[in-house]
């Protein structure tokens, strides 16, 4: 598909270009509900208007709290338009995490599904900047008070007191700290993902994306802003299930981002599934590693389908690597399975000795540092974390351990952060480690990932009790159950050990390595 169109400047460009283009073709379809790129672009306009009705204008950050609903699309475009920023607040957060998010964010306006929304009312006088709270249903019933608002504004024209640099997003993402910080991602940020995220997506007439990965995740928000970058329509599934995947694929998407834990479960859903999966022409991959074992299985099972590997971060709105369709299936190269692929368009990479911060050479390991248009203003309202992260001269500072082969085949290995990914969820093990520190009879923790073939890795707890605290009666589940009280139950531990003291180095520090060690022995970070 080929499109004329001038480059855009701001997040809302396209939709307006196809609004005006074609404007009785098919943008978004979510629950059996359909909208026209005239219709759906009319709903961002007047949510602009009912925005600026009550106060939000330029600088200001709005919130969406539901799962995938194309509520939360249109407020980002519609924030955008007014020069306003959006944070999308991950569902699963426990009610501290959601109140610790929204008074970070500095949110002023929250859509919520209704779901969610009794846990937001409980928690509302906690969170004082926030003047005006909005309940959406999936369905649009009778009611609605989104659908009531919209019904009740006047669309308002896009702002002219904007600026590309402006923040268009914030996503939050786990810090050194143990508390998330705010990823600001500008419109030109995105909009250069965008393009440059885009290769390999050649879309023909009659294609349609799936867009089920979470929008608080870079996997759903920025990955839902292709379909509307190229006038393709989208198919929106509020949950990443069978039933929904299905439902899409039956309703014609055959172009999706998944993370690898969602084919696994295809591949073992027996030969319906796998076949109803078949007329995908492209399965795009990423977030958490792919075990080698599953991704060749899902080779020889879709021999027809393009697979593509992304690698990225949230601080640079997703994609950096990506390994294309024909590197999947070149059999004089098969290594290249368990690479991250080569960096995207107008992306510099260096990799460096994290100690020396010198240059390492060409297949030998370092931190991965990138430098791109794409990468964000910085974190919100941390000045000192953006310049820990980015350098003076814009290099950002990954954490991660890989090199690049001579090819330029860039293999991510290790991570110098104690990140967990698993199930294409991020999880900082400091945070968890706060929250099992603060148990009564625990002396001190180390949490850590293990490999885990469904999940790419699990959380694991190693924690030595306080003597003489009563811990006699504490245990392994009686620790995990104490997390689930406090945690979003995927940051929680799926086993603890109880050790009578964990190992240290002659300065104090626990050894975390030494206890990750027998988990990993014999696997790679890369091929787990």
């Amino acid at each position: 598909m080929t499109d004329p169109a001038p480059a855009p400047r701001y997040l809302d460009d396209r939709i307006a270009h196809w609004a005006a283009t074609k404007p009785d073709a098919e943008a978004m379809s979510y629950l059996g509900r359909t909208w026209t790129w005239t219709q759906w672009y009319d709903r961002v306009r007047r949510l602009a208007g009912a925005l600026t009705q009550r106060g939000i204008g330029r600088g200001d950050v709005v919130a969406f709290l539901d799962k995938n609903h194309p509520a939360g699309v249109e407020l980002t475009l519609a924030a955008a338009s007014i020069g306003a920023a959006t944070v999308v607040v991950n569902f699963r957060l426990a009610a501290d995490e959601l109140v610790y998010v929204l008074n970070d964010s500095e949110a002023k306006l929250l859509i919520v599904g209704a779901e969610f929304a009794p846990t937001v009312a409980e928690v509302a006088d906690r969170i004082p900047g926030l003047h005006t709270i909005i309940a959406v249903t999936p369905d649009g019933a009778d009611g609605d008070e989104y659908e009531q608002l919209l019904s009740a504004s006047t669309p308002v024209e896009v702002s002219d007191q904007r600026d590309p640099h402006d923040t268009v997003l914030v996503m939050y993402s786990s810090g050194t700290t143990g508390r998330p910080k705010g990823v600001e991602i500008t419109h030109a940020n995105l909009l250069a993902h965008i393009r440059y995220s885009h290769e390999g997506w050649e879309f023909d007439d009659g294609d349609k994306c799936m867009v089920s990965m979470p929008l608080f995740h870079v996997g759903g928000s920025s990955y839902v802003q292709t379909p509307i970058s190229d006038g393709v329509p989208a198919v929106m599934t509020r949950d990443v299930d069978g039933a929904a995947l299905a439902g899409a694929i039956l309703a014609g998407a055959n172009r999706t981002f998944l993370v690898p834990a969602v084919l696994a479960k295809v591949l073992e859903s027996g030969p319906d599934a796998v076949a109803l999966f078949g007329a995908l022409k492209t399965f795009s991959y990423g977030a958490s590693p792919m075990p080698l074992p599953l991704l060749r299985a899902a080779l020889e099972a879709w021999p027809n389908t393009d697979f593509i590997q992304v690698y990225g971060l949230t601080e640079v709105c997703g994609v950096i690597t990506h390994l294309g369709p024909e590197d999947h299936r070149d059999t004089e190269h098969p290594e290249r399975l368990v690479s991250a692929g080569k960096l995207v368009a107008h992306a510099e990479l260096r990799v460096v000795d994290p100690d020396t911060l010198t240059d390492k050479p060409v297949g030998e390991q370092g931190e991965l540092w990138f430098r791109t248009p794409q990468l964000m203003k910085g974190y919100r309202n941390r000045p000192a974390a953006t310049a820990e992260a980015i350098t003076p001269d814009g290099w950002f500072r990954t954490g991660d351990i890989g090199h690049i082969d001579a090819d330029g085949y860039v293999f991510v290995e290790d991570r110098l952060k104690d990140m967990i990914i698993s199930g294409g969820e991020n999880i900082y093990s400091l945070e968890v480690e706060r929250v099992l520190a603060e148990h009564p009879a625990v002396l001190e923790v180390a949490v850590f990932g293990v490999p885990d073939e469904k999940w790419g890795e699990a959380v694991h707890a190693t924690v030595a009790l306080a003597p003489d605290s009563g811990s006699a009666d504490v245990d392994a589940d009686a620790l995990i159950t104490w997390c689930r009280e406090r945690l979003a139950h995927y940051k929680c531990p799926k086993a603890v050990d109880l050790m009578p003291e964990l190992p240290r180095n002659p300065t104090g520090k626990i050894l975390k390595k030494d206890l990750r060690q027998p988990f990993w022995a014999g696997h790679s970070r890369s091929t787990v």
